[in-house]
């Protein structure tokens, strides 16, 4: 080999060990930042409105590319829930586990206390508990009190029914927000309560909305899936509860009390990514002012409420995001008017 060769060989050595030198680090796979990863657990199918928007938040932040996200619905209450936590946390090793306690409340308590790792973020009447229970619920009372203020002003035979789940404090204060709105926009409106004690029976909820409409209502607020049908059949007005529900009775469903998790999920995240979970009670971010409660789109059924009924709706839904108007939280059982 030639001296002018071998010298071309040495300086390109030198020039290819001077580039790895001086180009960034690269991190080993393993080192690379991973994204959290979620597992959901749900009582009910996730076609129910509970369960179904707790579902929808995750899912975005999944597309999103925030979070992995993996989950099983319908489980029960008949003990499926503890055997199932402890296989996905023993299993699977989440970061963090959101999902629904009511009706499993012991269940999901005693999973998280043996593994005090992982995130358990679950729907509950209760409080957190250290080291890493939070909670939460869908505080959507103040929509809910919109709603009724519509409903007062658009019912003609002052009669509006409404049908529940069950009487918890959950569902009562959702109520009993909607029957003040009611009564502040129409002192005569009567106020139609049936609970149907199930989580998800939309027959049965039909039925119990189908009596009302029998008996004067002209007007419901379907806090449980399966009244909107009634409403269709019948050619009433409805709300829906939860999650923009127009879709199921286009004409019918004016607007209604919109619960969404996404500002709750995002800040578990953040907790997540900063290595920083604390359990606490995350009502906060379930409520209007943060974003986490809202009136569903109208869909132009807007024009179909009083002018003077819209403009309180508006006024009241400004003072309550500000922190000008507060509505106090009723949750005892709402009486049925005779």
């Amino acid at each position: 080999m030639s001296l002018k060769r071998l010298g071309l060989i040495v300086v390109i050595a030198a020039i290819a060990l001077l580039s790895v030198q001086c180009s960034p680090a690269q991190k080993p796979a393993q080192e690379e930042s991973k994204v959290p990863y979620i597992y959901a657990a749900y009582a009910t199918p996730i076609e129910e409105p509970w369960d179904g928007v707790i579902h929808a938040a995750l899912q975005k932040a999944a597309d999103e590319g925030k979070i992995k996200y993996e989950w099983t619905d319908d489980i029960g209450y008949s003990g499926d829930m503890e055997r199932i936590l402890r296989e996905v946390a023993e299993q699977k090793k989440p970061d963090a586990i959101f999902g629904d306690a009511f009706g499993n409340e012991e269940a999901v308590r005693r999973v998280a206390a043996d593994y005090p790792d992982i995130a358990f973020v679950f729907g509950s009447g209760l409080g957190p508990s250290e080291p890493n229970v939070s909670v939460f619920d869908n505080w959507i009372h103040e929509p809910a009190y919109l709603c009724g203020l519509i409903a007062g002003g658009v019912t003609k035979s002052n009669v509006i029914g409404v049908v529940g789940g069950y009487p918890v404090p959950e569902v009562n204060r959702i109520v009993n927000a909607f029957i003040q709105g009611a009564k502040e926009s129409n002192p005569d409106a009567k106020v139609l309560v049936t609970f149907i004690n199930s989580w998800f029976d939309p027959a049965a909820a039909k039925e119990a909305a189908l009596a009302q409409i029998d008996s004067g209502a002209d007007v419901l607020f379907a806090e449980r899936f399966g009244v909107i049908e009634a409403a269709v059949e019948k050619n009433v007005y409805a709300f829906g509860n939860m999650s923009d529900q127009y879709d199921l009775g286009p004409d019918h469903v004016i607007t209604g009390p919109v619960w969404d998790m996404s500002p709750t999920v995002e800040y578990v995240i953040k907790q997540l990514n900063a290595k920083s979970y604390t359990a606490q009670d995350l009502r906060d971010f379930s409520m209007m002012a943060k974003g986490g409660a809202s009136l569903a789109p109208y869909h132009g059924m807007d024009s179909k409420i009083p002018a003077d009924t819209l403009k309180l709706v508006k006024q009241r839904e400004q003072e309550l995001k500000t922190g000008m108007f507060r509505l106090d939280i009723d949750e005892a059982q709402p009486a049925s008017d005779s």
